[in-house]
């Protein structure tokens, strides 16, 4: 299979700027790997184009007791509205190990695309990535591209 045929989908919501720093790490990952991920801010999104898609990283921070921001709630219900079992899904964020629910919206998603969604990765990082990040964010899309089956990397 061709990665350049590969449709893939970075969708995030980013509070501080660390979960879009992660967003644009991960973007970076899916090039290495020869796919062409479109990024979308959460509140751009639409429902409508998760069909097409073969890839969709959900990247988020967490607001409060470990709740999903409100800028992505439409998209957490676009994933349990819509028929997407084909599509490869990962949950990736950033959040605060002083906060007792560290990355809950990552959580909360997890538990949501396994159910609705060929999920393959889940990743978590501490406030801003580092440059020793970078190395899980590319096993992160490592394994989410690995689940087509006939891909090598």
């Amino acid at each position: 299979m061709n990665c350049k045929s590969l449709k893939a989908a970075i969708i995030y919501a980013s509070s501080t700027g660390n979960t879009l720093d992660l967003a644009g790490i991960l973007q970076s990952c899916f090039r290495d790997f020869g796919v062409e991920p479109d990024l979308y801010d959460a509140r751009e999104f639409r429902a409508e184009g998760l069909a097409d898609l073969d890839f969709a990283v959900v990247a988020t921070y967490t607001w409060g007791s470990g709740e999903i921001p409100k800028e992505m709630k439409q998209v957490y219900e676009a994933f349990e509205q819509h028929e997407v079992k084909h599509l490869i899904t990962g949950a990736a964020g950033t959040g605060d190990r002083f906060y007792p629910y560290f990355c809950g919206a990552v959580d909360e998603f997890r538990d949501m695309l396994f159910v609705h969604t060929n999920l393959a990765a889940t990743l978590k990082i501490e406030l801003t990535p580092q440059d020793k990040d970078y190395e899980r964010c590319r096993q992160f899309i490592q394994a989410m591209l690995a689940r087509m089956g006939n891909l090598t990397y």
